[in-house]
């Protein structure tokens, strides 16, 4: 007796302590205390926001479980190596370089892969038959309001910092001067049109006689770009630029397709809010 006693007391502390952790419950989904607190710190935000950060997530995951949407292991694993090659590296050296720069393990990273990608195909199902391609009047008007964003260095004169110790390369970007053993240079000349796009944009947003910000090298180390000179400004045609601005304009038609299809799934969701972070 006593024993069937101290069993249904446990169970209910139990299951106290686990719905005094709920702060929301999305249909059958529950987002606790601790996901808006981690979620607050992660985006720097307030518990309202991050509040709708979770329940917008819980939302695209039970409609990924409605549409059974799946990724495959196959899938991520291209991911990952269309990405690591868009970067010059293999996929250990990838593996490796987001490792050091976020301490991610490749399990890890792979997760964060699949549901980047499970989210694709979620956006891509919904948006998709209400996207249209932009008519030339349309492309023309974007481009006119956006033309520097299609303007860029046709290359870029650097010299390349490389070091194992990040805080060296710390230390030479706060103080030029600074010299250490510890820091090898070279420099390069790189041309737009054959770098990564991700190199690129990094270069083109670090602007003249700057260091770029720090990021990992691929080998065991990290790397800053400092920007000695930029060779002829590209002024883009509208024609060489069509298919980057046809991407923008339905990238945005699809953002507002999918902020009014989980605004109205929000609104026909039961949704209870127990309690918030104080």
């Amino acid at each position: 007796m006593y024993k069937i006693i101290l069993t249904f007391l446990l169970t209910t502390l139990l299951n106290a302590a686990v719905y005094d952790g709920v702060a929301i419950v999305v249909k059958d989904k529950a987002i606790t205390l601790l996901d808006i607190k981690n979620k607050m710190k992660e985006t720097h935000s307030t518990a309202k926001v991050a509040s709708n950060i979770l329940i917008r997530e819980k939302l695209e995951e039970i409609e990924r479980e409605d549409r059974k949407i799946t990724v495959t292991s196959s899938e991520v694993f291209d991911d990952i190596q269309k990405t690591a090659q868009r970067n010059k590296l293999n996929v250990s050296e990838f593996y490796e370089a987001v490792r050091n720069a976020n301490g991610l393990s490749s399990t890890e990273l792979k997760e964060k892969i699949r549901q980047k990608l499970l989210t694709q195909k979620l956006y891509l199902a919904i948006a998709y038959s209400a996207a249209s391609e932009p008519s030339n009047k349309d492309i023309k008007e974007y481009y006119n309001l956006h033309k520097d964003d299609f303007n860029h260095p046709s290359e870029f004169s650097v010299i390349i910092y490389q070091s194992k110790d990040k805080s060296r390369l710390e230390e030479k970007v706060s103080n030029p001067m600074f010299y250490s053993p510890d820091i090898g240079q070279n420099e390069q000349v790189l041309p737009y049109a054959k770098i990564s796009p991700e190199l690129a944009k990094l270069l083109t947003k670090t602007g003249l006689n700057h260091f770029s910000p720090i990021v990992p090298s691929g080998k065991k180390g990290y790397m800053t770009f400092y920007i000695k000179s930029l060779k002829s400004i590209k002024d883009s045609k509208i024609d060489d630029v069509k298919d980057q601005i046809v991407n923008a304009i339905m990238s945005k038609q699809r953002e507002e397709v999918l902020s009014n299809y989980f605004a109205r799934l929000r609104q026909n969701t039961d949704i209870k809010t127990l309690r918030m972070p104080k």
